[in-house]
């Protein structure tokens, strides 16, 4: 049994050698105290990567009008293009009170599946069409870092399993079909008219599995830690940033963190660029929590539910209701 510890109010963000033998118990301790982490030697390549980037930035300087084509709201998989102000992540209690727009614009893709797959039949969220752009060569390159990112995913997984005392292959029969969403971000410079508390992105958790990042060299992301301070996840070269989502804080009973995080894009003249991969189970897995983390002594946190009566209770939390019939249906 994993004994529930309160974290420690972390100063920085640790370097984890994927390749190590200390990996497990330095991610055991990430866990616990932010839920964040850079993970070095992960086996991408960096001219992969370096493709992926560029693949960003040919996307975001087409004209707006090319872009507003693939807005996401023509596809059911929530694939496709979302323009500046088209969310706001700071949405904690938008009941009470209405947050800024974001100052980004983004590019989400889905994953794939052939028409007859059920759940591309069901229009769940994150599986089913893509929408493209004509860019010649942009959907091979999504697809390569996409696979790389599932396979650097399922790695991270097996790491995060040993740290749990659980099999290395824990997470493998929750992860055959996954959900996974590959976004491209554009952060223009921070204007001086922004509204008060605007931000690229505004403070939130992320409601899945893991997120792999991997950002440029203008950095702008911030966790808080456990004394509410914003402590810099600056960018080093190598490595991705991995946190933690508010799924994997319930499957460990609360033991593991899913962090508050924001970004803002602190340069005047340069735009910001990031990738994030949001890696969760498929829809239809059953989370209850870890044989590792409760005993009883320690009786388990949460009711056991799917990956997407999670979403749904999630959806409920931020936005104050719950979602009808068939927006269930699309996520």
């Amino acid at each position: 049994m994993i004994v529930y510890t309160p974290p420690r109010p972390a100063k920085t963000i640790p370097v984890v050698d994927l390749a190590g033998g200390d990996a497990a118990s330095r991610i055991h301790q990430a866990c616990r105290e932010t839920g964040f982490f850079y993970i070095e030697s992960h086996g991408v390549p960096q001219a992969l990567l370096d493709a992926q980037f560029v693949c960003a930035r040919r996307f975001f300087a087409l004209p707006l009008e090319q872009k507003l084509r693939l807005h996401m709201k023509n596809s059911a998989s929530t694939a496709g293009y979302e323009p500046i102000g088209g969310q706001a992540l700071d949405s904690q209690d938008a009941c009470a009170r209405k947050a800024p727009p974001d100052l980004k614009e983004s590019f989400y893709m889905a994953m794939e599946l052939p028409d007859e797959h059920p759940w591309a039949q069901r229009k769940i969220r994150g599986f089913g069409h893509n929408q493209w752009p004509d860019l010649p060569g942009f959907r091979t390159q999504m697809l390569a870092y996409q696979a790389a990112m599932r396979a650097l995913g399922d790695r991270v997984l097996a790491t995060i399993a040993r740290s749990l005392e659980l099999p290395e292959n824990f997470f493998a029969p929750y992860y055959d079909w996954p959900g996974t969403t590959l976004r491209l971000l554009r952060y223009p410079p921070h204007p001086r008219a922004a509204l008060a508390n605007q931000l690229g992105a505004g403070a939130h958790t992320d409601w899945g599995g893991i997120t792999l990042l991997a950002q440029d060299e203008l950095g702008g992301l911030e966790v808080r830690n456990v004394d509410g301070e914003w402590i810099q996840a600056r960018p080093i070269p190598g490595t991705f940033v991995v946190n933690l989502g508010d799924l994997m804080q319930r499957w460990t009973n609360g033991i593991y963190r899913s962090n508050m995080h924001r970004v803002k894009n602190n340069s005047s003249s340069e735009d910001r660029y990031s990738m994030p991969f949001f890696y969760s189970p498929r829809p239809d897995s059953r989370i209850e929590c870890m044989p590792t983390c409760t005993d009883a002594a320690h009786p388990p946190k949460y009711p056991p539910c799917t990956a997407t009566e999670h979403t749904a209770e999630m959806f409920r939390r931020s936005y104050g209701f719950s979602p009808s019939a068939s927006q269930r249906s699309a996520m």
